[in-house]
């Protein structure tokens, strides 16, 4: 499934954080479109590919246009391609205020209408819509490749972590809100949402699921890294074995963290990211009353092309 990366990116939060809060800002943009397509339980509908050159939203349709829109960060720029055709925004130099204009003007000259919204969403501290946010940013391309790398490399163990599994699992991709790359695994079984947040986490917490991700960390929480969390939480995760080294139970935060710099020394990241993902739902199958049936072989196609179906079920049970 995986070989040893030549040289495990460093991420250091102080370096990239200028470029982590502009392109948050600006994948918001045409995330807001995402809120116009049918809702998939605990907002599957709304998460972003990664992509060999960036990130990428769904495929839409308006009356008229169909349309995705692809961040290729690592040539600092922001396609639309639709059936009408394709323009070209860039990101090297300006506002999130002046990127949001120049991406409405581009999307019109394609018969694609604005977002809906210009709220900006989940980021403290920022303004409040992206007309107001006149903070200049010039383009990183070192850092927006360090992102893409480790958005890859996570991508790639959450998904062999994510493939096996029989109920019911959104692709693996970025929320353009809280920003990080997510892995779920959802539950027919309904939950209490916590009380006294905003509709759409309440909306996301009707029914239980268990969570893995990566996230780059913040200023208050600067070491990026795998997380994972159950919902909702059962008692007795603090006496939990994580499956890597250095994966632990944090309780004030509520997730099991495992960070970016001990993942790098794994003899196997991906693989790595996997046994992580794996430790986690064995807890929530020991403590949660998760079922322990729902996970299959983890092999790849060419294997099942080519396996009698007796042999798979004989050595899957």
């Amino acid at each position: 499934m995986s070989e040893r990366h030549h040289v495990w990116p460093a991420l250091i939060y102080d370096d990239l954080a200028p470029t982590i809060g502009y392109v948050n800002r600006v994948v918001q943009v045409a995330g807001k479109y995402t809120l116009d397509a049918p809702f998939e339980v605990g907002w599957g509908n709304i998460v972003l590919d990664v992509t060999p050159r960036g990130l990428r939203t769904p495929t839409f349709w308006q009356p008229g246009a169909t349309f995705s829109v692809h961040y290729r960060l690592l040539d600092g720029d922001v396609v639309i391609e639709a059936d009408t055709g394709s323009r070209t925004v860039s990101l090297a130099k300006g506002s999130v205020a002046s990127f949001y204009e120049a991406f409405c003007d581009a999307a019109a000259e394609l018969g694609i209408h604005r977002p809906r919204t210009t709220l900006i969403c989940e980021i403290p501290g920022s303004a409040p819509t992206f007309q107001d946010d006149h903070v200049e940013h010039t383009w990183d391309p070192q850092a927006a490749r360090l992102m893409w790398e480790a958005w890859s490399l996570a991508s790639r163990g959450l998904e062999a972590w994510q493939a096996p599994f029989l109920g019911n699992h959104p692709r693996v991709g970025v929320m353009w809100g809280g920003f990080d790359l997510s892995a779920t695994r959802h539950s027919a079984k309904p939950a209490e949402p916590s009380p006294h947040r905003p509709p759409f986490q309440q909306n996301g917490e009707l029914d239980a699921y268990v969570a893995v991700g990566f996230a780059f960390g913040d200023a208050s929480a600067p070491s990026a890294g795998m997380y994972a969390y159950i919902w909702p939480q059962p008692d007795g995760l603090e006496n939990r074995s994580w499956g890597v080294d250095g994966a632990a139970w944090h309780p004030d935060a509520g997730l099991v963290l495992l960070p970016w710099d001990k993942l790098g020394e794994t003899a196997d990241p991906l693989q790595a990211i996997v046994a992580f993902g794996d430790a986690v739902y064995a807890a929530a199958v020991d403590l949660a009353g998760w079922p322990s049936d729902l996970v299959g072989p983890r092999v790849d196609g060419w294997y099942m092309s080519q396996t009698p179906p007796e042999v798979v079920r004989a050595q899957h049970h």
